[in-house]
């Protein structure tokens, strides 16, 4: 599954949020996309997701429109996790994350064994086990994060986006989430994150989407686009930039 972008442009009134936008993103790869505050990114990954519909320009998977498909093929197709994280059903865990199946079932349907076994792995993946039976208002926000990862993780999309995943997590769980973006690559999928942190998406990116303005200013490796001169550009902040044989790029401020 090839994910291509085509010159999007969209705007709000007067201001600008994706202008001309073009980038491929292919399966077996995990991609980040990097920018400050104000630069695009969710909206970017609004536009890839069918949740937003550009001006101009295009968002194709295997040549297919994301706009012309149905949205039963679009749900199967594409796990999307959205920041913040809002839960308005006081489901049980387990009953949650099943929901990640539907768009595999017919109307009606109950739970099959290929659906129980994707829940399992899902869950298993994400280290909620444990929570299977608690409510999940009651969740704090780190338990919140992983269920809801999970439960895009159990529909084994050919496309899955997220949207500052990690934000909430501890650093043990924020690696692990990391890891099972990988996994899910490694399994075929394509995987495009939103991300913050900057040694993060160093580390856990084969490609990074570096934006600003709504405009993309570099797609590449991590060392092709973490330079110095272009996180100035796009952050207006000096930063060091270093290459460990061990830890790979090293990303500091300047004091």
């Amino acid at each position: 599954m090839t994910l291509e972008l085509a010159d999007l442009s969209l705007s709000r009134g007067d201001r600008i949020l994706l202008s001309g936008l073009s980038a491929r993103f292919a399966p077996g790869s995990v991609s980040v996309i990097l920018g400050p505050n104000g630069a695009g990114k969710s909206t970017l990954l609004d536009s890839i997701a069918g949740l937003r519909t550009p001006e101009a320009g295009t968002v194709r998977l295997d040549g297919v429109s994301v706009a012309d498909m149905r949205l039963s093929e679009r749900a199967r197709r594409i796990g999307y996790l959205p920041q913040g994280g809002e839960l308005r059903w006081n489901l049980r865990v387990h009953e949650l994350i099943a929901l990640g199946r539907l768009p595999h079932r017919s109307a009606f349907a109950g739970e099959s064994e290929a659906d129980r076994a994707a829940i399992a792995r899902a869950m298993a993946a994400a280290d909620v086990e444990a929570l299977a039976s608690r409510p999940a208002l009651s969740l704090s926000g780190g338990e919140r994060a992983r269920v809801l990862l999970a439960r895009v993780l159990a529909g084994e999309p050919e496309l899955l986006l997220a949207d500052e995943p990690v934000a909430n997590l501890d650093p043990r769980h924020a690696m692990d989430a990391l890891r099972l973006f990988r996994r899910a690559a490694d399994g075929g999928a394509a995987v495009v994150l939103v991300l913050h942190d900057l040694q993060a998406a160093a580390r856990a990116a084969d490609q990074l989407l570096l934006l600003a303005n709504g405009r993309c200013l570099a797609q590449g490796a991590p060392a092709e686009v973490l330079t110095p001169a272009l996180l100035a550009e796009a952050y207006g902040l000096e930063m060091l930039v270093r290459h460990d044989p061990e830890v790979g790029l090293i990303l500091l401020p300047k004091a």
